[in-house]
């Protein structure tokens, strides 16, 4: 039975790139960076000779984020704006101000979807991507 969630994982292709875009644009806290090699890894990720690096963050509140390098394999790229896709995932963050969230992570690097809109009385919402591609969704309720 599942009782809680542990965390999120996403790839991305530059694990030093996104550590600082989800530590220093997007003000999460860096927990650990971590290298992973060895059957163990392997068998778990369906590779041979698999070799990841780990960068987890968070916002303090429990669940991390594993930014996820691959160095062996190498990861494929498709990257895509359509959100209408099988394994388009993404990552939701509540926020204060949404719309200055918004201008400083796109200012920044972040890809722009649709600016915030009010979905229904009290919340607004909008979708980008990060530099990498990943889906980042920001919820501000007032």
């Amino acid at each position: 039975m599942i009782i809680d969630i542990n965390h999120f994982g996403i790839v991305v292709p530059d694990l030093e790139a996104a550590t600082e875009f989800y530590t220093k644009i997007m003000g999460l806290k860096l927990i650990e960076i971590r290298e992973r090699d060895g059957l163990g890894i392997s068998q778990v990720l369906g590779y041979t000779d698999t070799r990841i690096r780990v960068a987890d963050v968070s916002t303090g509140t429990g669940q991390t984020i594993e930014l996820i390098e691959y160095i062996n394999p190498l990861p494929k790229t498709s990257k895509s704006s359509q959100r209408a896709e099988l394994k388009a995932s993404h990552i939701a963050f509540n926020v204060n101000n949404i719309y200055e969230t918004y201008e400083s992570l796109i200012e920044q690097g972040g890809q722009s979807l649709n600016p915030p809109i009010e979905v229904t009385k009290g919340k607004t919402v909008c979708y980008l991507q990060d530099p990498f591609g990943n889906w980042i969704e920001l919820i501000e309720m007032s």
